[in-house]
């Protein structure tokens, strides 16, 4: 990998990272594209420039990140176990899943999902607004929900918004409870692919062109999450599912020929 595939694909995980459209499965593609090789340095750098944008998340909700949030933390780590759990358990089967055509497949299935979602999605009264408030069972379930994000293409934002938002959560408490919940789940996957790729990663070349991915993300993850905020005060979550699902056969049309 050179710099500016570097910086590429560091522009397509900051934007992609916090949006309903799977960034894992945009790196897979755009990866594809620019012809990176998928060897053990770009895999473990795929997970942290991911964790760049994760920081974002840190700067823009500093606030959450204070002892005093004791409790929004614990219901955190209720809704990170499942995930957790299920993602030491089945690693090995985990890896084997990805492909450009299971990425395609689940870019589909879940346009559709957020489709029928959004057409029976009506926001009631007591729906909770506030990532503060959501209980421990609603917190428990949207971590069942984040699971399907195991699968390549599927979202892990993506996957926790629906869950989120059918357990009784604003569009908008939906995508911040996502944001805090990608800090417990990238600080894991992260932390063991440094320490499995640690001597990949730290040549001179590789910590050069990891240091820009990973600036660049962080930069490009931090306009998002506040453009992505904006967009749901006034929008519905429809077009991303047009769109996933456009994109899901345009992969599977291209890859086909």
């Amino acid at each position: 990998m050179d710099i500016l595939q570097s910086i590429i694909m560091g522009i397509v995980e900051g934007f992609t990272e916090f949006l309903p459209v799977s960034s894992t499965g945009h790196m897979i593609i755009v990866g594809d594209w620019l012809g990176v090789k998928q060897d053990n340095f770009i895999k473990a750098y795929e997970i942290i420039i991911q964790f760049a944008a994760i920081l974002a998340v840190v700067l823009n909700y500093k606030e959450k990140f204070s002892p005093k949030k004791i409790d929004l933390w614990m219901k955190l780590a209720v809704a990170f176990f499942p995930l957790g759990l299920v993602g030491f358990i089945f690693a090995k089967q985990v890896k084997e899943l990805f492909s450009i055509e299971i990425v395609a497949i689940m870019f589909i299935i879940g346009g559709v999902i957020f489709l029928m979602v959004e057409k029976y999605y009506k926001p009631k009264e007591h729906f909770i607004d506030d990532v503060e408030k959501v209980s421990y069972k609603q917190a428990f379930w949207i971590g069942i929900a984040q699971i399907f994000a195991l699968i390549p293409g599927t979202s892990r934002a993506g996957s926790t918004i629906i869950g989120a938002m059918l357990v009784g959560l604003t569009r908008k408490a939906s995508a911040e409870f996502s944001f805090l919940l990608a800090f417990p789940v990238m600080c894991a996957t992260t932390g063991y692919d440094i320490v499995k790729h640690r001597h990949e990663l730290f040549t001179d070349t590789n910590f050069t062109v990891l240091a820009i991915g990973f600036v660049v993300s962080f930069i490009v993850a931090y306009g998002t999450i506040k453009l992505f905020l904006q967009f749901l005060q006034k929008f519905t979550f429809v077009s991303f599912g047009i769109y996933r699902i456009i994109f899901g056969v345009a992969l599977l049309a291209y890859y086909a020929q």
